[in-house]
């Protein structure tokens, strides 16, 4: 780490490799548990155990358990590059490395939505169908309209602005400023001028692509 560096200890100093073995465990943790207490409990669940096709959609789970650290990997290694191509762009001396390790610690933010997501099927909306568990995000702007009325190209992206996306801008925020150990002002600005405009962009070209 940049000897420059505050010496206080931050959550951000944790292993990467720590890091990124404990966001995919939680995450594989979740996933079961989602699919055992929400999904395998919907009408849908019911009709492919009755007609005995139950083995398709357990092999399709069992390849999205085993996709979750390639997909991990893939995502941190692209916005750890966006932002590292900020830092440099800024003066920040910040290594790849750094940067992503500030990436798969920021990731545990996402946690929480899935954590909330299986409590509200669990013991709010007990009886929902698999398009409803599909669409709904917490805290997000899709729970302001009708998914049943939405056009599916709107899904993504309006799931993908949420809260939990906010947060996560300023935990990147810390992140960086921990890191360099500079301005907190800069890394506010690499940040919002790097990474925040690349994921509104692609938000963008989502929607002008989906057909």
């Amino acid at each position: 780490m940049n000897k420059n560096n505050t010496t206080n200890s931050s959550f951000f100093d944790i292993n990467k490799w720590a890091a990124f073995a404990l966001i995919c465990a939680a995450t594989l943790v979740l996933l079961v548990a989602k699919k055992v207490l929400v999904e395998n409990n919907t009408a849908a669940f019911e009709v492919l155990e009755s007609r005995g096709e139950i083995g398709v959609f357990q092999l399709l789970n069992t390849l999205q358990y085993l996709s979750v650290p390639i997909i991990y990997l893939i995502k941190f290694t692209s916005i750890a590059f966006v932002l590292w191509v900020g830092s440099f762009m800024f003066g920040y001396k910040i290594t790849f490395g750094q940067v992503w390790q500030v990436v798969a610690i920021s990731e545990l933010v996402f946690l929480i939505p899935e954590v909330l997501k299986i409590l509200w099927f669990t013991t709010i909306k007990t009886d929902p169908n698999l398009f409803e568990i599909k669409s709904f995000y917490p805290f997000s702007l899709i729970t302001l309209f009708d998914p049943y009325e939405l056009p599916k190209k709107w899904f993504y992206p309006l799931k993908a602005l949420n809260v939990f996306e906010v947060v996560y801008w300023f935990i990147l925020v810390s992140g960086i400023h921990h890191m360099a150990g500079k301005r907190k002002k800069i890394a506010f600005s690499i940040v919002f001028s790097s990474y925040c405009l690349f994921f509104l962009l692609w938000l963008g070209f989502y929607l002008i692509v989906y057909k």
